[in-house]
């Protein structure tokens, strides 16, 4: 067994949301118990973390938006995204493993100079997601189709891609859905951590928010419309490929 726990950052206010998203973040990825720790960037007091104590860390998706204005942002999300930064620069330093999922993805690549509007948006659905021809190389995607489903929702979604970036996965809406940037840093605009129950916990909290359209069913039927199961072995190869 590893000794070391994977670290799930998250930013959402208490509440379902988040309760499910750790719930099902480590059962999809393969994480037992005793295999990973819980992080809130929007506490108070944040602290110094050491790398080494760790597999790896998880930067989850989050109501806040990354590319908004600073004068915009709450005092927690200044404190945090300050917090995330400083991890950033550490991990990629190192080499050390980093998995950002949606918000992971905006502040990763804002990190590295690039942009993020909201251009390429996307309501609550489940989109096909293509593989490049980086992304069939890349270990993180071993046993994954060329072509998967995966649930979306977000404002905001990379415009320009920063320093040091591949794309590993392309979609229609949103062009940049996978990257990595060195050995050991990956992102995604889609949801790994969903499945359908999970989506469905979304679309009860979030219909009118991340939908122009606020009727449930609807919703559903745009999301159920692509099989996403093959996107949870992304999640596991992370783990598997990091656990010490």
């Amino acid at each position: 067994m590893p000794t070391k726990p994977f670290l799930v950052l998250t930013s959402r206010p208490n509440g379902p949301v988040v309760d499910s998203e750790l719930h099902a973040l480590p059962r999809l990825a393969g994480l037992h118990e005793d295999e990973w720790a819980h992080l809130r960037l929007e506490s108070a007091t944040l602290p110094e973390i050491t790398l080494e104590d760790w597999s790896g860390v998880f930067v989850c998706g989050s109501p806040w938006d990354s590319s908004a204005d600073p004068a915009h942002k709450s005092p927690e999300q200044l404190r945090g995204e300050a917090w995330l930064s400083s991890l950033y620069d550490q991990a990629l330093a190192s080499q050390f493993p980093i998995f950002g999922i949606c918000y992971g993805l905006g502040t990763l690549n804002l990190h590295l100079g690039g942009m993020v509007t909201e251009e390429h948006g996307e309501e609550m659905s489940s989109v096909l997601v293509t593989v490049t021809q980086e992304g069939r190389k890349d270990p993180i995607l071993s046993g994954v189709p060329d072509i998967f489903g995966a649930y979306v929702g977000h404002h905001e979604a990379v415009s320009q891609i920063g320093h040091d970036i591949t794309v590993l996965a392309t979609g229609e809406a949103a062009p940049v859905q996978m990257v990595r940037v060195g050995e050991a840093a990956w992102a995604t605009q889609f949801h790994p951590e969903l499945d359908r129950e999970g989506m469905d916990l979304r679309i009860e909290q979030y219909a009118g928010i991340y939908s122009s359209e606020a009727n449930s069913d609807i919703i559903r039927e745009r999301a159920y419309a692509n099989e996403v199961g093959d996107v949870h072995q992304i999640l596991r190869n992370f783990v598997e490929l990091h656990r010490r």
